[in-house]
């Protein structure tokens, strides 16, 4: 599935109501984004590709062609393109080729970057807060801007980012998101009530 088929339009709706009552209670900015992928994973593809078809080549040739070294060749060449492509169109398989802390560098990497193309650090108070759902990877990340973490502990995002991640092996992730947005709203509360002349500086949820 899809980033721009994840949610549906009433969860859409329900998640930007959210984000509203939220922001309602503070001056901070709360943006969620869903995207597809954080990073397309060239490295795991060419090296599972490779793999498999040394593998077929090397079973293929010893079973049917006596060990022949020019059959394997072909054998090979002739896997190795299908099975790349199977690894694409097969995300579990292709997760499973990745190093657990690539996709983690991966995914705080993507948040980083859409900070600031989002132009969440331009907030008038540095009060922006990303949480960034990565489909392929089924990963949250959870970015806030300077003026948040000077005074709010660090890990306090793990909480969120764990509750998130709950949400989408249970197949609740729109619920998950809303509670983990309330949940900010309640922290910028603290420390960056509403003020008088507040506006929606940015978006209420980005599908990218």
């Amino acid at each position: 599935m899809t980033a721009s088929e994840f949610f549906s339009a009433e969860e859409r709706d329900r998640i930007e109501q959210a984000v509203q009552a939220a922001e309602q209670r503070t001056s901070g900015e709360i943006v969620p984004m869903v995207v597809d992928a954080s990073y397309d994973y060239p490295r795991a593809e060419i090296l599972g590709a490779g793999l498999f078809s040394l593998a077929a080549g090397i079973s293929l040739s010893w079973g049917f062609f006596h060990e022949s070294l020019w059959h394997f060749l072909w054998l090979f060449a002739a896997g190795y393109f299908p099975f790349k492509l199977a690894i694409r169109n097969l995300p579990a398989l292709k997760r499973r080729l990745i190093h657990p802390e690539e996709i983690r560098a991966e995914v705080e990497e993507k948040a980083v970057v859409s900070f600031l193309e989002q132009g969440l650090h331009h907030t008038r108070d540095e009060t922006g807060i990303l949480i960034l759902i990565s489909l392929f990877e089924r990963r949250v990340h959870v970015l806030a801007d300077r003026g948040i973490n000077e005074v709010v502990p660090p890990d306090t995002w793990d909480g969120i980012v764990t509750t998130m991640t709950a949400g989408i092996h249970r197949g609740d992730t729109c619920d998950a998101l809303c509670v983990a947005i309330e949940r900010c709203g309640d922290l910028l509360e603290q420390s960056f009530p509403v003020k008088d002349d507040d506006t929606d500086e940015l978006p209420n949820l980005i599908v990218d």
